[in-house]
């Protein structure tokens, strides 16, 4: 499910002020009051956390001790799981007339969507089969690739060079290392479903303050060895 325009919904706990919006007809010496929480304001998330913990919490849910954004609901008829992530949820558990009152109660309380059977969520593919949930993140791979510019490159026969060893001293300083911050940071997300390229990424991501030009020819060596 994902909430319209989540940030709207949190109340603020101290004052601020805005100046008026262009063409609304104010004196210049007015400034308005919000009452609520606007996109832009740096509490705003906080805000919007605090008011959606609230609620799930007076429908007898509780917060997991070890994900914050993870609420929990056990009953004599099942359990019931919600994951928040900004304002998208994920709703799952074997007790399905609770997931079907928990959907009706948000939707009182908050501009809801219904988005059915999970397939896609923050770049990870669901697939659901008879044997079990595979999770896959092709589409994600896809678009690192061409963030990276290799699409129509050749690959590699290895990932990495054999016993390659890598220092802060190698090649050239990079004049602008945003990229390569970037290829290496999404790589660690594409961990998730790829625990087996953990070692060398993990090689790679030492050299992100200051990258050269060795560490960046070898990300996208790696990259056209591995994903391809």
């Amino acid at each position: 499910m994902d909430v319209k325009n989540a940030f709207l919904n949190g109340d603020l706990k101290k004052k601020v002020y805005m100046k008026p919006p262009p063409g609304y007809p104010c004196p210049s010496c007015k400034v308005c009051l919000l009452r609520k929480a606007l996109y832009g304001l740096k509490q705003a998330p906080r805000e919007w956390f605090e008011k959606f913990s609230t609620t799930i919490c007076k429908l007898g849910f509780n917060c997991s001790p070890h994900e914050n954004a993870l609420f929990i609901r056990k009953s004599h008829r099942g359990v019931v799981l919600l994951l928040l992530y900004v304002d998208d949820m994920i709703i799952t558990g074997d007790d399905v007339d609770g997931i079907s009152d928990l959907k009706a109660s948000l939707h009182d309380t908050f501009e809801m969507k219904d988005l059915g059977s999970l397939n896609y969520f923050l770049g990870l593919e669901v697939i659901s089969t008879d044997d079990g949930i595979y999770l896959s993140q092709a589409k994600y791979v896809s678009d690192l690739l061409a963030r990276a510019g290799i699409t129509d490159s050749h690959t590699e026969s290895t990932p990495l060079e054999t016993n390659v060893r890598f220092t802060p001293m190698d090649g050239t300083v990079l004049d602008n290392p945003t990229l390569y911050r970037q290829l290496v940071g999404s790589l660690v997300y594409l961990t998730v479903t790829r625990p087996d390229i953990t070692y060398p990424v993990h090689v790679l991501s030492q050299f992100l303050s200051a990258p050269r030009t060795t560490h960046y020819a070898a990300v996208l060596r790696y990259i056209k060895g591995t994903l391809f």
